[in-house]
């Protein structure tokens, strides 16, 4: 606990486990069994609960709830965890849940996302890394997001759903089934519009790549193929192509369907 600085107002229960050079505002409060990583920042009435282990380089803005209990009424006060990576940032009033017995016992989060005021996540979800979630996106209890996703602001993700990497959900909009990698999706309930082709090109995605990823949406969204026949006609790209791989893979393996 090197250089860390607690304002005298917080309180730090006796058994958390404070790094190095942490600074914990005033009105913060730290929870007994929450472990903090070196560099994070609790600006100012925060709650973290846990069991909660957070990694190095976080930012709490004020009024965020880490950790707490779910809202999932089977839940009944087991020590389930809350595990988040380095270098995330929670805006104001953030709300992330631990998870249940029910599934994993976990939530986890990665590393590099944003999250912005009034963000939800729920129980035993799976955030990847280098995400974001815009102010009032909520996503409910199991749900998977993929690296580089983003939310828009006050978009929902229903239960169970996975999202994508590299997918893109509009603003407003109420996600009820699964968004395949690269896909933009909008809508009540969530329908594609397209390819995420800008945000690869940031991302430094080969041009090869995008024209093959794009070829396979259309094989996907455009031929009015059924699912199987479009999987069928993406096999001679699989191979030679490891987005497509990713993509047709998503596909196969998910359980709620895709929007379409």
């Amino acid at each position: 606990m090197q250089n860390s600085n607690i304002h005298p107002q917080a309180i730090v229960e006796p058994g958390a486990i404070i790094g190095d050079n942490v600074t914990i505002g005033p009105w913060c409060y730290v929870g007994a069994d929450v472990e903090l990583g070196d560099g994070c920042h609790l600006t100012s009435h925060v709650v973290i609960k846990g069991p909660s282990k957070i990694g190095k380089g976080n930012k709490f803005f004020q009024f965020s709830s880490i950790g707490e209990d779910c809202q999932d009424l089977k839940y009944d006060g087991e020590p389930t965890q809350l595990i988040i990576g380095d270098n995330n940032t929670f805006r104001e009033c953030c709300t992330i849940h631990r998870g249940t017995i029910q599934d994993n016992s976990l939530t986890q989060i990665g590393s590099n996302n944003l999250f912005m005021a009034y963000t939800h996540v729920a129980h035993d979800c799976m955030v990847g890394s280098h995400c974001i979630m815009a102010n009032n996106a909520s996503i409910a209890g199991h749900v998977h997001v993929g690296d580089w996703a983003i939310l828009g602001g006050m978009s929902g993700v229903h239960q169970f759903c996975h999202i994508g990497a590299h997918s893109f959900v509009a603003a407003n909009s109420l996600v009820l089934k699964d968004i395949p990698p690269f896909v933009m999706a909008s809508g009540h309930g969530a329908s594609p519009f397209g390819l995420n082709s800008e945000g690869l090109k940031r991302r430094g995605f080969d041009k090869q790549a995008i024209l093959a990823v794009r070829r396979a949406y259309k094989v996907v969204y455009r031929q009015g193929l059924k699912v199987e026949e479009a999987l069928a006609e993406l096999e001679p790209m699989i191979e030679e192509f490891e987005e497509v791989a990713a993509f047709a893979n998503f596909i196969k393996t998910s359980s709620r369907g895709i929007i379409r």
